[in-house]
């Protein structure tokens, strides 16, 4: 038996944090058999990514990568072009959270998570469409917003604007890109227990049971959950979803 994303090739930003969003995502891709590219800030940890990846058994290599550098965006994607040939899905899941209330922020911590949460996704994405479009094949891609990108949280007021954005701007590309089998989703994290998460929550043990008991299933995420909802989303299982946002949250918003 074939897996969910045989022959497929998957480029997934910010996969060095263990545990984390991407490297989880990364891990259940080639688990169903894609080709991975993994990048990060972080190059070595993108490449032990890769190479726990290799040493299951799966295809993939890494680069360094600042998501906030369009030159670079252009090397990862001619690198692809040459090494893979085609792109059949993006993730793009880097980004940083910095967490203060509105009138503390600074100039720069506002135009930061700008830059690294929606005008990053803006460069993969646009790259993205134009390769797939070259190759005729169709695709997917999956911006990674946050529950922040659907209601208010207090003191994330540049994070929410970001993922907001991200949210909107993946509706209208979906509908510019529909026509030519190009999918553009959103997928919304609620609480997880990623690497940073758990470092925060460890030095404040009291907060982490507050946050657990206002989420309706009573626990975080793991990131495997995330990992799931991205591979439904880069499968042809997803070949009629476009323009929509699928939330993973244990039903915190449904509050």
């Amino acid at each position: 038996m074939t897996g969910r994303l045989q022959d497929k090739v998957a480029l997934v930003t910010g996969a060095a944090s263990v545990p984390g969003l991407g490297s989880a995502t990364a891990l259940r891709f080639a688990e169903e058999g894609a080709t991975l590219v993994v990048t990060d800030l972080d190059g070595p940890g993108a490449e032990a990514v890769a190479e726990r990846i290799r040493a299951g058994g799966g295809l993939a290599r890494a680069m360094a990568h600042d998501v906030t550098d369009t030159a670079a965006w252009d090397a990862v994607f001619a690198s692809i072009e040459v090494e893979e040939g085609r792109l059949d899905t993006i993730v793009n899941n880097a980004g940083i959270a910095i967490l203060r209330t509105f009138t503390e922020f600074t100039d720069r911590e506002w135009i930061r998570q700008n830059e690294v949460n929606l005008h990053s996704v803006y460069y993969g994405t646009q790259r993205a469409v134009k390769l797939m479009q070259k190759a005729g094949q169709g695709g997917s891609i999956i911006n990674i917003s946050s529950v922040a990108g659907l209601i208010g949280v207090q003191g994330c007021a540049a994070y929410a604007a970001a993922k907001g954005g991200v949210r909107l701007f993946s509706k209208a590309v979906a509908l510019e890109v529909a026509k030519d089998r190009i999918r553009v989703n959103t997928v919304h994290p609620g609480m997880i227990m990623t690497n940073m998460q758990k470092v925060a929550l460890e030095d404040n043990p009291d907060i982490y049971q507050q946050l657990s008991a206002a989420i309706p299933m009573g626990h975080f995420g793991e990131p495997e959950d995330i990992a799931n909802m991205n591979l439904f989303l880069a499968s042809d299982e997803s070949r009629y979803c476009t323009g929509s946002e699928f939330v993973v949250d244990g039903g915190l918003i449904t509050q």
